[in-house]
């Protein structure tokens, strides 16, 4: 009987041993937490993460949580992960993949309910088109009877043939028409130089920024850290930033950002998209 017990002891199945990639997966820190740390490092708060974003505050507060369900379903939790990532200088397409790794599914089988409703036209079986050639004639008789109306009605009691319009102005007739006045279409303005843009002392910097294109979000701060300007920046609006030590910059856009330092045009800061992060001191410019 001890022999058998012993038998069965050395044939059972022993426990299964977890793989590396288990382990690895089990060690990594959450989407939420990546997401909160890279922000952390950025230099950013949760309020200038939801202006970029359109995110709103409570979202990007659970999303850091890894509390999904204020996202309002897996599609939206994906848009909103890449929105995130994107700001704070992450690869947004591979959190989603772990997203879906951890949640399942694809995002083509998660979409919302209302984009899979067909917003085409109705088709009824059994009806025929309209007939636009039937219109159309219609259409030929009823401006021709018009015409004739307007003809015969124009023909005055004795004999004479009036009009239903007023006589054109002839250079032949006795009275004179004014001409009519154009206005006088001014030429733009000159685009201002760089210099007159941002010029200032040597011992200063001056940085202005005009955006291009599309809409950017631009945080300043000055030489002491002391925020200068936190928001969005539309097409054709500028800011203009000064400090004797250094300006540093965040932009959630910069393709859509045109700057002119020291008097000095810089052109676009970034592609379409593209998080910027950049510093100008007095002098020359340069990138921090």
């Amino acid at each position: 009987m001890t022999i058998g017990k012993s038998s069965d002891r050395e044939n059972a199945p022993s426990s299964v041993e977890p793989t590396d990639d288990a382990v690895q997966a089990a060690d990594a820190p959450s989407i939420g937490r990546v997401l909160s740390t890279a922000r952390i490092d950025s230099g950013l708060t949760v309020d200038q993460v939801s202006t970029a974003t359109r995110v709103r505050v409570p979202i990007v507060h659970a999303i850091e949580q890894d509390d999904w369900a204020r996202c309002g379903g897996d599609f939206y939790a994906r848009g909103h992960i890449r929105l995130i990532a994107r700001v704070v200088g992450l690869d947004g397409e591979a959190l989603v993949a772990r997203y879906d790794a951890a949640h399942g599914g694809s995002p083509a089988g998660k979409r919302p309910a209302s984009q899979l409703i067909d917003s085409g036209p109705i088709k009824v079986p059994g009806r025929s088109r309209p007939n636009w050639a039937a219109a159309m004639v219609a259409a030929i008789v009823a401006v021709v009877a018009l015409i004739g109306f307007n003809l015969v009605s124009g023909k005055g009691g004795h004999g004479t043939t009036g009009s239903a319009s007023a006589p054109l102005p002839s250079g032949s007739g006795t009275g004179s028409v004014a001409p009519a006045t154009t206005p006088a279409v001014q030429p733009p303005a000159p685009a201002p130089s760089a210099a007159a843009i941002a010029a200032v002392p040597a011992d200063k910097v001056t940085v202005k920024l005009v955006a291009e294109g599309g809409t950017s979000w631009v945080s300043a701060m000055d030489g002491n850290g002391k925020s200068l300007f936190q928001n969005n920046i539309g097409d054709g609006q500028d800011q203009t930033f000064t400090d004797p030590r250094q300006i540093k910059l965040v932009l959630g856009n910069g393709g859509a950002v045109h700057a002119y330092v020291n008097g000095k045009d810089l052109g676009l800061l970034g592609k379409d998209g593209q998080v910027v992060h950049v510093t100008y001191t007095p002098g020359d410019p340069q990138a921090g």
